[in-house]
């Protein structure tokens, strides 16, 4: 009788130490894939920043051709500036705050797509290889923030999908892991936009 009982208290502190380590081994995997949500969203808003410190070179540049084009040039500034002064934080990531970012940056960039279209009307700013670097340079950082924001979405994927599914749900649950906001298409995003002066 005395074994039984000596072998039921090795079975319960067996299943205890399990469940201790399924708990420690989960917990630090979901902190691991919260700080890589994170990361990436600190890539998406070096991307972003990246695109902002190359508008006033491309401002200036512009500003020695087009000289009549104050309003483009006065847009584009404030919808840096507006874009600039919005940060969201990792932890603070909800649909909200990410919506919010998210419309300052397109304001951003349907300015500078207003900004670029004036080189039409300037060949010598088509010309200037001034001009054509920095276009350049903002062509690649577009292309960066479209890799950033992806890689951004698929790590908050895979998080969310973490914490959703049985048994970490209930260690999400216990620890505060929320579901992480995703980036999304602005409604009218599949329409080109139209550039008018």
């Amino acid at each position: 009788m005395n074994v039984k009982k000596h072998l039921g208290w090795i079975i319960a502190g067996a299943v205890v130490v399990i469940l201790l380590l399924w708990c420690v081994t989960g917990y630090n995997g979901l902190v691991s894939m919260d700080e890589q949500v994170a990361g990436k969203w600190a890539n998406v808003e070096t991307q972003y920043q990246r695109r902002a410190d190359l508008i006033p070179n491309l401002v200036n540049t512009v500003k020695g051709y087009a000289t009549h084009e104050q309003e483009t040039l006065e847009g584009v500034i404030e919808a840096r500036s507006k874009a600039t002064q919005i940060k969201v934080d990792a932890s603070e990531l909800t649909p909200e705050r990410l919506a919010q970012f998210q419309r300052a940056q397109g304001e951003l960039t349907a300015a500078l797509g207003k900004l670029l279209a004036i080189r039409e009307q300037y060949p010598d700013l088509k010309a200037n290889q001034n001009f054509l670097e920095l276009q350049s340079q903002l062509e690649g950082t577009e292309n960066r923030i479209t890799v950033a924001r992806k890689d951004f979405n698929d790590a908050a994927k895979a998080y969310n999908v973490a914490i959703r599914r049985f048994p970490k749900n209930i260690l999400a649950g216990l620890f505060g892991f929320d579901k992480k906001s995703y980036f999304e298409a602005e409604s009218g995003a599949e329409k080109a936009p139209e550039v008018k002066f």
